[in-house]
């Protein structure tokens, strides 16, 4: 089975890395990715027969006149049966989905589920044209892409023959796929999405006259994160946390036992 080790960069590499200490940071939260666990559930169902792939995969034409809508969602999780290649995908969803979350999206759960949304978007527009059943690989592709561009200073080892920087991981993904005799249309369509939202995100709002384009909607916000607590608030008196334990020492002097 494939085997990919993180490796720790050097100190002068970390210096300019700030993604490395909100990673260790947040080893202790995190629920992983959700989509991995809807994608064991499709192969299980499809195992057990109670479900086939031909209920999953993405139809346009099934999905606009038979209001088949559950396509939208069910073509990003389907990976095919038991079997190397869908270990090999749940390995790297799982692994990436959860270090994005709990790494430059630490406490930004809202904008975690935003790049879901808008990656499954772009993905289901490109599947229009590009006559693709099943969007899972994509996707899982495009997590890697953005974890890389986010981490450029960790260096990768593939199979224990090859050393890379992380930014790479991507491309020698695809070109394993290629040995394998699978198409990389799949895994360029990825690549191509996790681009244009590290750009938008990330690379164009800190350029001259740039600006953030991707906004997060505010129910998003409201559904999944905390909210602000407001800086004009005054709390009344008897709710400052200094005044509880006097107010107890005189109840107890009042009323001793």
């Amino acid at each position: 089975m494939l085997h990919i080790i993180d490796m720790n960069s050097t100190a002068s590499e970390r210096k300019g890395n700030p993604e490395d200490g909100r990673q260790q940071q947040g080893l202790a939260e995190g629920s992983g990715c959700p989509a991995a666990g809807g994608s064991c559930s499709a192969c299980l169902s499809q195992q057990l027969e109670f479900i086939t792939p031909f209920q999953l995969y993405f139809n346009p034409d099934l999905i606009f006149r038979k209001f088949q809508i559950w396509r939208l969602i069910t073509n990003f999780l389907f990976f095919g049966p038991l079997g190397f290649s869908f270990f090999f995908n749940m390995i790297f969803l799982y692994r990436y989905c959860r270090m994005l979350e709990e790494g430059s999206f630490r406490g930004r759960t809202a904008d975690f589920v935003f790049m879901f949304l808008f990656g499954g978007f772009l993905m289901t527009l490109f599947g229009l044209f590009a006559s693709l059943f099943f969007l899972g690989q994509a996707f899982t592709i495009m997590l890697v892409y953005v974890w890389s561009r986010r981490n450029p200073y960790i260096r990768m080892n593939f199979f224990g023959l090859l050393n890379f920087q992380a930014p790479f991981l991507p491309w020698v993904l695809m070109g394993f796929s290629l040995l394998l005799g699978n198409s990389i249309i799949i895994d360029l369509l990825g690549i191509a999405v996790g681009h244009i939202y590290y750009f938008l995100e990330d690379v164009f709002p800190n350029q001259p006259g740039g600006k953030k384009l991707l906004l997060t909607p505010g129910f998003l916000k409201m559904v999944f994160d905390t909210p602000e607590e407001d800086p004009n608030y005054n709390p009344l008196p008897e709710d400052h946390p200094e005044n509880q334990p006097r107010d107890q020492d005189q109840n107890q002097q009042q009323h001793p036992q």
